[in-house]
């Protein structure tokens, strides 16, 4: 399970008592999840009415880190292409893989000073994303440009003989080059047409040059002929092969065309080459640094929602539970019985939910003890 719920409970005469009364009820004898002490330090507090702008404030950010986070994980996903399953190896939080960072967080005091106000450090937070997001988007864009000129320029050279590139399959000594007179014209035939197209390319037109065909390259529906004709023939000798289901394709051969079109594709292929390990690099260190902000607002969403509910002194213990899947259900009663002297009106509306299958609670996970979701799972697929 790589979903966690980060919860606080008001300090009994200590907080190692609501501790102890969280691990008797959750894992003595049910094992309903695995729990964690979540340190938070000392944080300035301030007044009440900054605190309720900044509850509404902070579930704004978290919702917009979160989506950061997303993104830069799932960007790390599509640029590893073909190495997905190592996709998870490179989404790590300060080096640590996710799950250890966030049962072992430590608040990052160089980063988000504790002396400042909870509002500079949420708007600390805020700004460092906020790039990370920016650049993410100048950074993708780039990439995607070359990687899409690269996909294009490849599509060219593989598909049916109907539309792929015939540069690579065709050599000069196909063609009659430089004749005022005479052009080689390339026509794709059906395989099963391969015998209609030998008795009567020669009369499809006049001045068709006799015994001019040749068959260059066939892939598993069709093949290339070349043929070679007058020029003042090409009009008529076009209009009598798509009678007879043969197409013509427009191609004349030009060799600094067809080297400058290979070139392209080295460069773009070594340009992709040269980009992947750097932005491979910097989606490394800027999903570490979102992850480890985005956990960083839930320290202070817990902070600020613990001081709004349970008042001051500040006298709480944050802890964070990993539930087993199954027991679900169960942990959440557990956590209700434990708790629900601290707001009646909650557990009073989680009761009734529990009566009525299908009820949407419209508060949204609303709950007598202070309660967020953190889920690991960042990408859309099973890695």
């Amino acid at each position: 399970m790589t979903e966690f719920w980060l919860i606080s409970a008001p300090g009994e005469k200590t907080c190692q008592q609501t501790w102890d009364k969280l691990m008797a009820a959750t894992t003595r004898t049910n094992n309903l999840s695995s729990n964690h002490k979540f340190s938070i330090p000392d944080l300035k507090v301030g007044t009440l009415d900054v605190l309720v702008g900044l509850s509404d404030e902070l579930a704004k950010l978290d919702g917009f880190v979160e989506s950061v986070v997303k993104k830069v994980a799932q960007y790390m996903a599509d640029v590893l292409e073909d190495s997905r399953d190592k996709v998870q190896e490179n989404l790590l939080a300060n080096g640590v893989d996710l799950v250890t960072y966030i049962t072992r967080f430590q608040w990052d005091m160089a980063k988000y000073p504790i002396k400042q106000s909870l509002k500079n450090i949420s708007e600390i937070i805020s700004k460092q994303v906020t790039q990370i997001d920016n650049d993410l988007k100048a950074r993708a864009s780039a990439y995607n440009n070359l990687k899409g000129n690269l996909q294009n320029l490849e599509r060219k050279n593989v598909g049916s003989l109907l539309t792929r590139s015939l540069a690579d399959i065709v050599k000069k000594e196909d063609f009659v080059l430089d004749s005022e007179y005479l052009i080689t014209m390339l026509v794709v035939v059906p395989k099963a047409a391969y015998a209609d197209w030998q008795k009567t390319y020669e009369t499809l037109a006049e001045m068709v040059v006799p015994r001019s065909s040749n068959l260059l390259f066939e892939d598993s529906d069709s093949g290339l002929f070349s043929v070679t004709l007058f020029r003042k023939a090409i009009d008529d000798f076009k209009h009598k092969a798509r009678e007879n289901k043969f197409t013509v394709r427009d191609f004349q051969y030009n060799e600094e065309e067809m080297k400058a079109d290979k070139e392209e594709m080295t460069r773009l292929s070594t340009d992709k080459k040269k980009q992947f390990g750097p932005l491979v690099r910097w989606l490394k260190v800027n999903f570490s640094e979102a992850f480890i902000a985005w956990i960083h607002i839930k320290a202070l969403r817990v902070f600020v929602e613990s001081v709004l509910r349970y008042g001051l002194p500040v006298n709480f213990q944050a802890m964070l539970l990993q539930p087993n899947k199954k027991t679900m259900k169960k942990l959440r009663e557990v956590l209700n019985d434990l708790y629900k002297h601290l707001d009646s009106s909650a557990a009073a509306i989680i009761d009734s939910a529990m009566d009525i299958p299908g009820l949407n609670l419209s508060q949204q996970e609303y709950y007598p003890y202070v309660y967020y979701k953190i889920d690991c799972n960042l990408l859309d697929f099973k890695v």
